[in-house]
């Protein structure tokens, strides 16, 4: 990331949402790394913070360090091997709301596009067909506005980057976007990515109990 300059938000150091014996579940600030970074400069993250209050928390998912919203570590091994099961059976069901560029005319569809990494332009992923991974993200039309529309994104696969470039190739980028976006799209939101982890649902480690976690995002 050329010239990147890692300024974190500190105000709501911890933003929490819930937390019991087994998990605690969090609204990320868009510009927080999920985790510590390589660099040391780029220690200050979501993990560290949480740690710091609960010193055996560990991360079973992430998000972008642009992307805002919800965000579950485990507080016990039990509770962790439970959880990355689930995300590895895809029992785990996540939504996000996302402002992208210009209007969309459909009111709903599903993008089903593979997905690699980019590696001259790392850390930015494009569409291969040939060597890319199976991605699929679901959409649904929230509300249209003047130059842009607000989408419900549901993604059934996790890759990298996926609701993000997914948009781009249907001809909406997210608002905001420093890989993605265009001009226009930057410009309207230069301060933050319009993508935010709105709901997580899955079963408890220890009830076994669906459970369903939301945060509204600040941009709607």
């Amino acid at each position: 990331m050329p010239n990147f300059v890692y300024n974190p938000p500190t105000q709501r150091y911890l933003d929490i949402i819930y937390h019991d014996q087994d998990i605690v579940v969090l609204n990320k600030p868009s510009g927080l790394l999920s985790v510590p970074g390589r660099d040391p400069w780029h220690k200050d993250s979501l993990a560290l913070r949480v740690m710091r209050v609960w010193p055996n928390a560990s991360v079973v998912h992430r998000l972008d360090m642009a992307t805002s919203g919800i965000i579950i570590l485990a507080l016990q091994k039990s509770a962790q091997s439970h959880m990355g099961r689930q995300f590895q059976q895809k029992v785990i069901d996540k939504t996000y709301f996302a402002r992208v560029e210009g209007i969309i005319e459909q009111e709903s569809g599903l993008i089903d596009l593979p997905l690699r990494c980019d590696w001259e332009n790392r850390p930015r992923q494009i569409v291969d067909f040939e060597l890319g991974k199976s991605s699929q993200t679901k959409w649904e039309i929230i509300k249209r506005e003047k130059q842009t529309t607000l989408v419900k994104l549901t993604p059934l696969t996790g890759r990298t980057h996926q609701l993000r470039v997914h948009m781009q190739h249907l001809g909406h980028p997210i608002v905001g976007d420093e890989f993605y976006a265009t001009e226009f799209g930057k410009n309207i939101s230069p301060d933050r990515l319009a993508l935010h982890a709105a709901s997580i649902t899955l079963t408890h480690p220890s009830s076994e109990q669906r459970v369903t976690f939301e945060c509204i995002p600040p941009f709607i």
